[in-house]
C-alpha cells in the first residue's frame, strides 16, 4: 500500500511543476503586447519619411540650379571658337595632300618599276645634265676640225701700202683683178687695204671693199685716190 501511493504523491509533486509553464504563458503574452507596441512605432515614423522625403524634393530643384548654369557656358564656348579663327585651326581639304612617291625603292615602293615608270629617260639611274633625248648632241653637231669658217663672218684679202708700191712701181690704176694677177690676193674675195709700209707713186684704187683710214692718208700725201668700192 505505501508504495501505491507513491506515485500519487509523484503526481502531487507534478501539479506545482506545471504551475511554473501557467505562468509563463501570460509572460508570452506581455511580451507579445511588448512587441505590439514596437510594431506600432514605425508606423508611427512615417511622417519622419514624409519630411525625408519633403527635404529631398526641397533639395532636388536646388540641384537642378546649378546644371541650369553649367549648360550656359556650354553653350557660349562655341560661339568663341568661331569667332576666333587662328592658323592652328586650318587644315587642308581631305585629299588634297597625298603622300609622297618613293621612287627608287624596289618592290616596297610601287613594285616592279619602283615609281619610275616604264624604260625611258626617267626608268635609268644614271642620265647625264647633257642628254637630249636621242638627238644628236650638241658636243657632236659643232665643227671640231681646223679650218672651220663660220659662215657669218667676213674675211678679207690684206693689201699693205708698202706692197702696193712694189707691185706698182709706175703707179696708176689699180683694181682687184690686177692684184689677183700679181698673186696678191685671191680672186672672189673681198679685199682691205691697210696703212703698213711707204708709198711714193700715185696709185688710184678703183674698186677696194675697205681702206683702213691710215692708208687712205698715205695715199692721198703721194698724190693717189681711193675708191671705195
Amino acid at each position: 500500500m505505501a508504495e501505491a501511493k507513491k506515485p500519487a504523491d509523484e503526481s502531487v509533486e507534478e501539479k506545482p511543476a506545471k504551475k511554473p509553464a501557467a505562468k509563463k504563458a501570460p509572460a508570452k503574452a506581455a511580451s507579445a503586447a511588448a512587441e505590439k507596441p514596437a510594431a506600432k512605432k514605425p508606423a508611427a515614423k512615417k511622417p519622419a519619411a514624409k519630411k525625408a522625403d519633403a527635404a529631398t524634393d526641397e533639395a532636388k530643384p536646388a540641384a537642378k540650379k546649378p546644371a541650369a548654369k553649367k549648360a550656359a557656358p556650354k553653350a557660349e564656348e562655341p560661339a568663341e571658337k568661331v569667332s576666333t579663327l587662328k592658323v592652328h585651326h586650318l587644315r587642308p581639304a581631305p585629299g588634297s595632300h597625298t603622300k609622297k612617291t618613293r621612287v627608287g625603292r624596289g618592290e616596297a615602293s610601287k613594285g616592279k618599276t619602283a615609281g619610275r615608270g616604264t624604260k625611258g629617260t626617267g626608268a635609268r639611274y644614271q642620265v647625264p645634265e647633257r642628254f637630249e633625248g636621242g638627238q644628236t648632241p650638241i658636243h657632236m653637231r659643232i665643227p671640231k676640225l681646223r679650218g672651220f669658217k663660220s659662215p657669218f663672218k667676213v674675211y678679207y684679202q690684206v693689201v699693205n701700202v708698202g706692197q702696193l708700191s712694189e707691185l706698182f712701181p709706175k703707179g696708176g690704176e689699180v683694181t682687184k683683178a690686177d692684184l689677183v694677177e700679181k698673186g696678191a690676193v685671191r680672186r672672189n674675195q673681198p679685199v682691205k687695204v691697210l696703212g703698213d709700209g711707204e708709198i711714193s707713186v700715185k696709185v688710184t684704187l678703183v674698186d677696194a671693199d675697205k681702206v683702213s683710214q691710215s692708208a687712205k692718208t698715205k695715199i692721198e700725201a703721194a698724190g693717189g685716190s681711193v675708191n671705195e668700192g
